[in-house]
């Protein structure tokens, strides 16, 4: 026989209690997990860049040649009262003569023709604010002699207006076909006071 007993309803309290409990208990865990943080990742180390360039190299400088030794080094007799010292890079040496005034003498290699003769005496002039020539006016501003070193050609050019500036140039191509500018520039009268003695420097060179 089917009991036909009746389950008493569960009183509205109860269930408003049950509700909020529930409702408590899931607000609890949308808490903690909004909450929770993930540990990151460690960061991967950045690309490796390019090295920079040496602290004695700009950036897009062109590094200074091999310095010549032995017979490959260029020679000479120093006038007198003049001194030498030992330069660095591209300059070979520097010479100092015993006059007041601004004046700079320097004696310079670089490997092969070195841009030639033209591109430059052009570049030379311009350092002295003078206009660039072409091929027909730089064949009669050239000086041409030979030394034991091989043969020299030598220019002279001054600036114009009242503060005159004036360089002495001797260009010498050796027998393996590398390039030595012996320059003296500065003021007038510096550079006009020692051009004897300077062209006589020119003619001692030589390659022992």
């Amino acid at each position: 026989m089917i009991s036909t007993r009746r389950i008493p309803p569960t009183p509205l309290p109860f269930l408003l209690g049950l509700a909020c409990a529930l409702v408590a208990g899931f607000g609890c865990r949308r808490e903690e997990i909004t909450h929770y943080r993930v540990p990151k990742e460690p960061s991967q180390a950045a690309p490796a860049t390019a090295s920079a360039p040496p602290p004695s190299m700009g950036a897009g400088e062109v590094p200074a040649p091999p310095t010549p030794t032995g017979g490959a080094a260029l020679k000479w007799t120093l006038p007198k009262g003049w001194t030498e010292e030992k330069g660095g890079g591209m300059r070979f040496a520097t010479l100092k003569a015993p006059v007041p005034g601004k004046l700079d003498i320097s004696v310079v290699f670089l490997p092969g023709d070195a841009g030639g003769e033209l591109g430059n005496v052009n570049r030379w002039r311009g350092q002295i604010g003078l206009p660039a020539m072409d091929a027909a006016a730089l064949g009669k501003a050239r000086k041409a002699f030979t030394t034991k070193a091989g043969a020299i050609a030598a220019f002279d050019f001054s600036s114009d207006g009242a503060a005159r500036s004036r360089m002495v140039v001797g260009l010498l191509t050796t027998a393996d076909g590398n390039s030595w500018f012996l320059k003296m520039v500065g003021d007038e009268g510096p550079v006009s006071a020692c051009k004897p003695e300077f062209m006589r420097f020119l003619e001692s060179l030589r390659l022992d």
